[in-house]
């Protein structure tokens, strides 16, 4: 669905907000045609030369809290038992952000960021989030379907798609006009992942269709048009990487924006969370205060994913990250990802981002359809989680029934994947239950950096 002229202008105004108060250049014009009372905008920018300077010099509220600001005395049986765990499981560093009633009381780092250096992680390091990013793209698709952007019902790809430019439109399965961005949404398009990722088949997809290395999104889709659907749209939940990707090409298409850009300017900078950005994929290239990433075990090297024939580490070259975007590529600190589920949480004590029924919508699945949007599971009674996972990272995210969420991120990958979610929930669970006492203020709204709170 087309957006409305109203709705056009509101998202115009808004832009041009953005332009004058974080001082963006313009690498494009921003044309504003009026025809036959249609408005159609088109706006790009290049954003700052360094990518780890803030916008408009804001202070992340990651970077104004330090560790020893969470050194209360009530709260030191959870530094002891997160402490023991990271231990026992051999984690080089984490980084753990809790909140109770939507008051963040406890952001702290474990551990090592960078073993070389020595460095310890501190609440502003950011990781890799994995598949957590699906959340962050699901979020967006809804603000902007409660815009008036879209619809969730939309389709897709076709003539009459959202993404039908010509580019898309030779595809192998009929059956690819029927996918809708409620099935992209909530893994029921037709795709299926486990057979066939091609979000990690870059390289060898780059050879198939002919281009250098790395493959881009709009490559990779244009591949994956040509094979036919493993079941009817709509009709089987299947994880799909794939489908979170063609869902920042949704995004692109619909607000004329890039993805990370509008995600930053329309979700992120409106809820003051200033340092999450799409990761990148080299050693050289990662943020200053991004964590080093390590593998338990034997680290297995893998052809580079540019088409360089050099052997590389996944976790360095082996996974192409900005591919992974939409799907499963942004980086964060814990307490400002806890920022954003607070905005999405569906608690009365802070206003969410989103309204109730989108918030209901997102999270009512029963165990046995765990048809979610952008969250990983619910249990029906409360509780939801967002897990993710690459090599060299894993991240979980907890939104409790009584009002206790957590997000813990680690910058290591053990050797039991599949079951680190599990041992880390059944860690949090016992640390939230050895409080006694819970503190009542708001490292939310802390703004020096010194360890005034502690003991308070």
């Amino acid at each position: 669905m087309r957006a409305s002229n109203k709705n056009k202008a509101e998202l115009f105004m808004r832009l041009i907000a953005y332009i004058m108060n974080y001082k963006k250049i313009l690498i494009g014009g921003l044309f504003i045609i009026l025809f036959f009372g249609e408005i159609a905008i088109t706006f790009s920018y290049k954003g700052e030369s360094n990518r780890n300077t803030p916008v408009n010099e804001i202070t992340p509220l990651s970077y104004r809290l330090t560790n020893e600001l969470s050194s209360n005395s009530s709260m030191a049986s959870i530094d002891s038992i997160f402490e023991d765990f990271i231990k026992r499981k051999k984690i080089k560093g984490a980084s753990v952000a809790l909140t109770k009633d939507s008051k963040l009381i406890y952001a702290k780092g474990f551990g090592l960021a960078d073993e070389e250096t020595g460095t310890m992680v501190e609440p502003k390091h950011v990781f890799r989030i994995a598949s957590v990013s699906k959340l962050i793209t699901a979020v967006t698709i809804m603000k902007i379907a409660e815009e008036g952007m879209i619809e969730i019902n939309d389709h897709v790809f076709g003539p009459e798609g959202i993404l039908n430019d010509s580019v898309y439109l030779n595809y192998k399965d009929k059956r690819v006009e029927e996918i809708t961005i409620l099935n992209l949404l909530n893994h029921t398009s037709g795709w299926n992942n486990k057979k066939d990722d091609p979000l990690f088949q870059s390289l060898s997809i780059a050879r198939k269709m002919n281009v250098e290395p790395p493959a881009d999104i709009e490559t990779i889709i244009k591949y994956y048009l040509q094979k036919n659907l493993y079941y009817n749209p709509g009709t089987r939940y299947s994880y799909s990487n794939f489908g979170y990707a063609v869902l920042g090409k949704v995004i692109e298409k619909v607000t004329g924006m890039s993805y990370e850009d509008y995600v930053q300017f329309a979700i992120l900078h409106p809820i003051g969370i200033y340092d999450m950005h799409v990761g990148k994929s080299s050693f050289s290239e990662r943020f200053k205060n991004e964590v080093c990433y390590y593998v338990q075990g034997r680290d297995s090297r893998v052809y580079s994913f540019d088409g360089s024939g050099k052997l590389a580490p996944q976790v360095y070259g082996g996974n192409n990250i900005e591919l992974l975007s939409a799907a499963g590529g942004w980086v964060a600190s814990a307490p400002e990802l806890m920022k954003l589920i607070v905005a999405i949480d569906g608690f009365p004590e802070k206003p969410d981002i989103l309204s109730d029924e989108t918030v209901k919508l997102m999270t009512m699945a029963s165990r046995r359809t765990r048809k979610l949007i952008g969250w990983r599971g619910a249990d029906g009674y409360g509780t939801w989680w967002r897990t993710g996972t690459l090599a060299g990272t894993s991240a979980l995210i907890m939104r409790n029934k009584n009002g206790i969420n957590w997000v813990v991120l680690m910058n290591t990958s053990t050797k039991g994947k599949s079951k680190i979610h599990n041992e880390i929930s059944k860690i949090m669970f016992k640390a939230v239950k050895s409080v006694e006492e819970w503190p009542d203020y708001d490292l939310f709204n802390y703004n020096n950096i010194e360890p005034a709170l502690a003991e308070k």
